[in-house]
């Protein structure tokens, strides 16, 4: 990962250097984490390539952290990916009702011609169906990380606080 310096003094990004570089985008706070991980959790999921560039270029209207986003995006690696792939062709294939019998079923006579039949073919094929399975996995799976970061978020801030006034107290007990 490209440090904050590096990425100033590059060429590439003077132009808009000031935008992407701004302090909040690059600080792990109780807003920007969860953000992150939702928009990195989304591109990891929908977007096929070039996965880190778009979670980085999303974070900035977001504000979300920008580490966070990007890193988060591994969630789809060579491993996973066929994995997500299967089960987003499930998950299509049951929110638009497809199945062996829908293709081919004549709906009136002045839809049966040659064009009709090969748009419902590629309407109805595997990479669209798989598309709106990644579409829906990658919305319900950002909202659901959402929702969990910023839950853990909270937990670990909890337990941070609670260890500093424990150790407040116990030292407090030691000098009296």
């Amino acid at each position: 990962m490209p440090t904050r310096e590096s990425m100033e003094r590059s060429r590439f990004m003077k132009p808009f250097a000031a935008r992407v570089l701004r302090s909040e985008l690059w600080r792990f706070t109780r807003r920007s984490v969860p953000r992150g991980v939702a928009l990195g959790m989304l591109v990891g999921i929908v977007v096929p390539l070039g996965q880190i560039f778009v979670a980085a270029l999303l974070a900035l209207p977001v504000r979300a952290n920008v580490p966070v986003a990007a890193l988060t995006t591994f969630i789809t690696n060579p491993i996973t990916t066929p994995i997500f792939w299967i089960v987003a062709y499930q998950v299509g294939k049951f929110i638009l009702r497809i199945d062996a019998t829908t293709f081919g079923q004549p709906v009136a006579t002045a839809l049966n011609t040659p064009e009709v039949d090969s748009w419902m073919q590629w309407l109805t094929g595997a990479a669209s169906i798989t598309a709106v399975g990644l579409v829906v996995m990658g919305v319900v799976l950002a909202a659901l990380s959402y929702v969990l970061s910023a839950f853990g978020w909270r937990i670990w801030i909890a337990n941070k606080r609670r260890r500093r006034i424990s150790k407040a107290k116990r030292s407090a007990h030691s000098v009296s």
